[in-house]
C-alpha cells in the first residue's frame, strides 16, 4: 500500500528547497533570502530531506 500523502509532502518540501537554493545564490531577487549563503546551502538539504520524504511514500508498506 502507497502513501500518497508522504510523496505529496515530499514533493512540496523538494519544491521549497529548489525555492530557497534559488534564492540563496542569487537566480530569484527580491527577497531578503537572496545572494545569502544560508539558503544556498540549507536548500539542497531540503531538496534531500523532500526527497527522502518521496522515497517513504513510494516504498508502500511491507509486511
Amino acid at each position: 500500500m502507497k502513501k500518497p500523502v508522504w510523496v505529496v509532502v515530499g514533493v512540496v518540501v523538494a519544491l521549497l528547497g529548489l525555492l530557497f537554493t534559488l534564492q540563496g545564490v542569487g537566480v530569484l531577487k527580491g527577497s531578503s533570502m537572496s545572494n545569502t549563503t544560508f539558503w544556498s546551502v540549507a536548500g539542497p538539504i531540503i531538496i534531500i530531506v523532500g526527497l527522502a520524504l518521496v522515497g517513504v511514500g513510494m516504498r508502500g508498506r511491507s509486511r
